[in-house]
């Protein structure tokens, strides 16, 4: 029995929501490995949808829910993708992550074939930073592979793993192939976002404390100097080879303001901004994003509110974030909790 006749059948699960600033890349890119791509998309108003009915290889299927909540979006992935019969490789990635181009050169790729059902498939997570010259990564590997076995994945509603994680599954941790993230690549995008799920986080989750979203949402700030590492050509050399320009999408993704940002708009409209004076969202000025998505908003309706002892706060915030596990930098975070931090 040869190789390709051990081949299972390879599907990709994508969610996505506005990301068209990528999607050609990452479907052009995902197209050459992948039988199937299978995205969800919740109410994208850019042009994905469109973007993604061009690929051939691609089920698009709808995502009506108004809310965020990835579990609802991974079970649509799963039930989708396991419509399509015979042995299933499902790969969960983002809409801003794509498979190194050296895939196709690894024996990694075709090893992993034959593994049994329930196997679950572990890589490097590479944060490609502005530039393209160095990345981020992580001293873990992630889950982003299942050899399928049709064990139940119900996900969870935000930073759930993207794949079942069965106690008793075999486990493949590959060192060839790994995983690129796009998301640093446009900073400022990237941090919209990171202020969204900080705002996000304080309606849904109200316990959770200050700091620890400050220091959640912010990791990418002060990485350990270990964890840094340059890009390697031949992650990125083979898509090139088939007219897939990664380093053009920094420029090409800039805008005025991001779906994010209007989404925080609303926020700070309907709450109040006081809600929010303890989240890191204030190095924006809201009122001149308002105006720049061509909201009418009454001057100081969206002004900090911050006193001055809490700019100070998110101040220190900053300056510790590479030292915050410190003895020194946890008491005083300890301490603050009195004052509701």
């Amino acid at each position: 029995m040869t190789a390709d006749s051990q081949k299972p059948t390879i599907i990709c699960l994508t969610p996505v929501r506005n990301e068209a600033w990528i999607l050609e890349r990452i479907l052009a890119s995902t197209s050459l490995w992948a039988d199937h791509i299978v995205i969800a998309d919740q109410c994208s108003n850019d042009g994905s949808r469109e973007i993604a009915s061009r690929f051939p290889k691609v089920t698009l299927v709808d995502n009506s829910s108004p809310e965020w909540d990835e579990g609802v979006r991974q079970r649509l992935l799963w039930n989708e993708a396991r419509k399509i019969p015979g042995r299933r490789l499902l790969f969960a990635l983002d809409a801003d992550e794509a498979l190194t181009a050296n895939w196709a050169e690894s024996e990694e790729w075709r090893k992993a074939w034959s593994a049994p059902e329930g196997t679950v498939i572990y890589m490097d997570w590479v944060n490609i930073y502005p530039g393209f010259e160095q990345c981020w990564i992580p001293p873990h590997p992630i889950p982003r592979g299942f050899m399928d076995n049709g064990v139940e994945h119900s996900g969870e509603k935000i930073h759930g793993p993207l794949v079942p994680q069965p106690q008793s599954g075999h486990r493949i941790v590959w060192k060839e192939i790994k995983l690129l993230h796009f998301q640093y690549v446009n900073w400022e995008r990237m941090k919209s976002k990171q202020r969204w799920y900080q705002a996000w986080e304080r309606l849904n989750f109200p316990s959770k404390r200050p700091i620890t979203l400050y220091r959640q949402y912010h990791h990418m700030d002060a990485r350990p100097p270990q964890e840094m590492h340059p890009v390697q050509r031949d992650w990125l050399e083979g898509y090139e080879q088939h007219g897939i320009d990664w380093r053009a999408l920094q420029e090409e993704s800039k805008a005025p303001y991001y779906w994010w940002d209007e989404e925080i708009v609303a926020m700070l409209l309907k709450h109040g901004t006081r809600k929010f004076r303890k989240i890191a969202l204030w190095d924006v000025d809201w009122e001149e994003k308002a105006r720049r998505m061509g909201l009418n908003v009454p001057p100081g309706l969206l002004a900090d509110p911050r006193s001055t002892f809490e700019k100070k706060v998110h101040r220190w915030l900053a300056a510790t974030q590479g030292r915050q596990y410190e003895r020194k930098i946890r008491l005083l975070q300890r301490a603050l909790r009195l004052f509701g931090w």
